[in-house]
């Protein structure tokens, strides 16, 4: 088998391999590397010479690496992680000239709140790059980060492996949202009537115990939860139309929901800590100058957004 110090090797293809294998897309993975669509699958087709496998196979879910590309996901990570960490980020990041795809792990909640601004501060600062989101199972995170396929994860994830690295963006608290058609409730809601009511829980997993409120069941006692769902916009939608359900939501969040003429905004009648909102990346991007950036524009835009 050829090794990487074979003279025939160019280097060059490594960031390609790179970008395959945590993109799993030719089009998209050219967007990020700058290039032209036809010249990633020249450079694929040289790797796949040289290492004598087909590396990545076509199917509906994209470019799947083979058992021969998982073999060297490790050490090519390694080798660019060692790149991007030690050599490139003395270059520093020219947002103004970049061209490349920022992916953030986020949820609805945050597409609706701090996307917008995220969006106007990057077409301004770096008008060659682009983002994409994601909304990946919290045990799978810290894979995704690891291997690049997303840069940074935000908003308040429960049970974060200890091997990220994080900082926080801001606390925030929650409140509730009932139906102003419910004529038992006034401008506040009582204790009792909190807990005899059906509840929504929003949970990314599906799971009652990992719902984005649970702190609520936790120091108060448990709710009556009707409805567990992984989204958070359907929530007003469906209090609109079953008068009788309420939910907990983020402050910010019950802002944007008011704006449902049935949805009315009242304080949770229990005790509950502020929750806070943090950015996470992986300890191999530390260092690296695109991933440094786009942290400190983010810190920004939430600085702004608590003014």
């Amino acid at each position: 088998m050829n090794n990487i110090h074979n003279a025939d090797f160019d280097l060059n293809l490594l960031p390609v391999f790179d970008a395959l294998i945590r993109i799993r897309n030719v089009s998209r993975a050219a967007q990020e590397l700058g290039m032209s669509q036809s010249a990633v699958s020249h450079a694929l087709k040289r790797l796949r010479l040289f290492f004598g496998d087909q590396l990545f196979l076509k199917t509906g879910s994209g470019m799947q690496p083979t058992p021969r590309a998982l073999e060297l996901l490790e050490p090519v990570l390694a080798v660019m992680g060692t790149v991007r960490g030690e050599l490139l980020v003395r270059e520093g990041f020219d947002a103004a000239t970049a061209r490349r795809v920022f992916s953030l792990c986020m949820t609805e909640m945050g597409e609706l709140i701090f996307l917008p601004k995220l969006i106007e501060r990057l077409r301004s600062a770096a008008p060659g790059c682009t983002l994409r989101t994601l909304q990946v199972p919290m045990q799978q995170i810290e894979d995704v980060l690891e291997r690049g396929e997303a840069d940074l994860a935000l908003g308040s994830l429960h049970s974060m492996p200890d091997g990220l690295f994080q900082q926080q963006l801001f606390t925030r608290s929650f409140v509730t949202i009932v139906n102003r058609r419910n004529r038992q409730i006034g401008e506040a809601l009582s204790r009792e009537q909190y807990f005899a009511m059906e509840h929504i829980v929003v949970s990314l997993s599906g799971r009652v115990e990992d719902a984005y409120d649970g702190i609520v069941d936790q120091l108060a006692g448990p709710r009556r939860i009707y409805l567990t769902t992984p989204h958070f916009l359907t929530v007003p939608m469906i209090i609109e139309a079953n008068a009788n359900l309420i939910a907990t939501v983020p402050r910010e969040l019950a802002s944007r929901f008011a704006g449902y003429r049935s949805i009315k905004v009242v304080e949770t009648p229990v005790v509950v800590p502020a929750f806070a909102i943090r950015q996470y990346w992986h300890p191999r991007f530390q260092h690296d100058g695109a991933n440094n950036w786009l942290r400190k524009q983010v810190k920004d835009v939430f600085d702004l957004h608590q003014e």
